[in-house]
């Protein structure tokens, strides 16, 4: 390929694939001033729905790119999920709080995913920076030490483009063409199976069927219940291993299946297919200039609902570390912590996923005892602990790191994430932050760190008193990186940033 060092690279990064994970890394990537480009193939987001859960971190990605108030009339707050068996008994209850969590929102989200496509691509336009050209089929790939190189067809002309840029980032989809040039294989993680999806809008009112998610734990017939935004519900419902998956999503068939919740007269059949739900990690996330993020690295059955989640995760992840390294703020070693960080967290989410899934094709009960604590009344209550990150990035006490750090309230208005912004932060206890500023303005400045303090911060004080720290380093990606404790130098932590940059004969 051709000398990128001499001839500077059309974009800083390439994006393959204009999803809610392309489409949200590439916002972040505008935010960070990257010249970035979306390649996408289809001339238009799919009209039909597909995800339909996210969290409350998801929300606050979506904060970070100055889009949750443009997504939340589009949501629906979920009050949890029930397991149930197939006579109607309460098995597990998994209920998720009304008010929001540490993170500033609340825990769990129901959309419409051509709505939320909608607004994270109405938010390119942005940033003067980004680019999407739609219709355009990439089918080659090259990389060296200075840049990489893509080549792609443009659908609608038959032309052939040659582009050059830093990093190439596959957000291409569970047949991913990236993965396949970084020469990644997957590991499976055991779980495929055929279900058929049914999106239905109703036609009438029907408050009986409830806004909790229902597992129907019927060993004959496993299916899952979802509400979704405004007259939107889904049912999944398992496929058997003799049934034709073309006879199973014909209309008497599919209304067949339905017959125990719902009637024809009562509602529009939007979509019946078949899926197989698989579970897998790519071994290699990146190969030099070329990543991977969202499901082109990982598959999980859906019923976490956190597979669309661990894409968002992935693009938080992985913007900030790209800008640094782009902006000659870090090594390009820096991008080693991408997977290694992200794939131990995704991986654990999988593995609960299909532990959940054993549950509603048995009977077994006991089966939730790993994941669930019992319940004075006999019954099981599920709660989720997120998993901490993989081994990464690390200063100071490390009792914290790989932990999400709250969401603030300042105390005259406003969330801590819009004062901070997409950077780097030392959360010190009031006090500390002005002699903080006041000793350390330079290298604070040089490291783009800001200081959030106690005195202005509502919960912060009592937060750090609570795990006993005088100062937390919290990421731009709001995880921990590192902490210390009374009597110790906060700027040590700034120096842990700063040792994210080359040395400057390195430069």
């Amino acid at each position: 390929m051709s000398n990128t060092a001499a001839h500077p690279p059309n974009f800083d990064v390439v994006i393959v694939g204009r999803g809610p994970v392309g489409s949200t890394l590439a916002n972040l990537l505008g935010l960070c001033g990257l010249r970035t480009l979306i390649l996408e193939r289809e001339a238009k987001t799919y009209h039909l729905p597909r995800a339909v859960h996210f969290d409350d971190e998801c929300m606050r990605v979506f904060q970070t790119i100055g889009l949750a108030d443009a997504i939340l009339p589009h949501l629906t707050l979920s009050p949890g999920m029930r397991f149930v068996d197939a006579e109607g008994r309460l098995l597990l209850d998994w209920p998720r709080p009304s008010e929001p969590t540490a993170m500033g929102w609340n825990l769990s989200y129901r959309f419409h995913q051509p709505d939320l496509e909608a607004v994270l691509n109405d938010g390119l336009t942005r940033w003067p920076q980004v680019e999407l050209r739609t219709r355009c089929d990439v089918f080659a790939l090259e990389q060296d030490h200075d840049g990489a190189r893509v080549r792609y067809e443009e659908l609608d002309t038959g032309r052939l483009v040659d582009i050059t840029c830093g990093y190439v980032v596959g957000c291409d989809g569970a047949r991913s063409l990236v993965r396949r040039f970084i020469g990644s294989a997957l590991d499976d993680l055991g779980f495929h199976e055929r279900w058929l999806v049914c999106d239905v809008l109703l036609r009438k009112e029907r408050p009986d069927l409830g806004d909790f998610s229902i597992q129907h734990c019927n060993p004959q017939r496993p299916a899952t219940y979802i509400r979704g935004t405004g007259n939107r519900r889904r049912w999944e419902i398992t496929v058997h291993p003799d049934e034709d998956a073309v006879e199973i999503t014909q209309p008497a068939r599919v209304w067949e299946l339905l017959s125990p919740w719902l009637q024809p007269t009562e509602a529009e059949i939007e979509r019946a297919a078949v899926y197989t739900f698989h579970s897998a990690v790519a071994q290699l996330w990146r190969n030099g200039r070329f990543l991977l993020a969202g499901d082109s690295a990982h598959q999980t059955p859906p019923f976490l609902g956190q597979g669309m989640c661990a894409g968002i995760r992935d693009a938080a992840n992985l913007a900030w570390k790209l800008a640094r390294v782009i902006a000659g703020q870090a090594k390009p070693d820096l991008l080693a912590t991408y997977q290694s960080e992200r794939a131990p967290h995704v991986r654990e989410l999988i593995e609960l996923a299909i532990r959940l899934g054993g549950l509603i094709n048995t009977k077994a009960v006991e089966a939730a005892l790993a994941t669930g604590s019992a319940r004075g009344d006999g019954q099981l209550k599920l709660d989720v602990q997120k998993p901490l990150l993989g081994p990464g990035l690390a200063c100071g006490d490390r009792s914290l790191t790989g932990r999400l750090a709250p969401q603030f309230r300042f105390r005259v208005h406003g969330r801590s994430d819009d004062r901070v912004g997409y950077r780097f932060a030392l959360l010190c206890r009031s006090g500390l932050g002005a002699a903080m500023i006041d000793q350390h303005h330079a290298s604070l400045s040089a490291a783009d760190v800001a200081i959030m303090c106690g005195e202005e911060a509502g919960g912060l004080d009592a937060w750090l008193d609570q795990h006993g720290f005088d100062a937390v380093l919290m990421r731009p990606d709001r995880y921990i990186m590192g902490a210390v404790r009374d009597g110790e130098d906060p700027a040590t932590l700034i120096a842990g940033v700063a040792r994210l940059a080359p040395l400057p004969s390195a430069a």
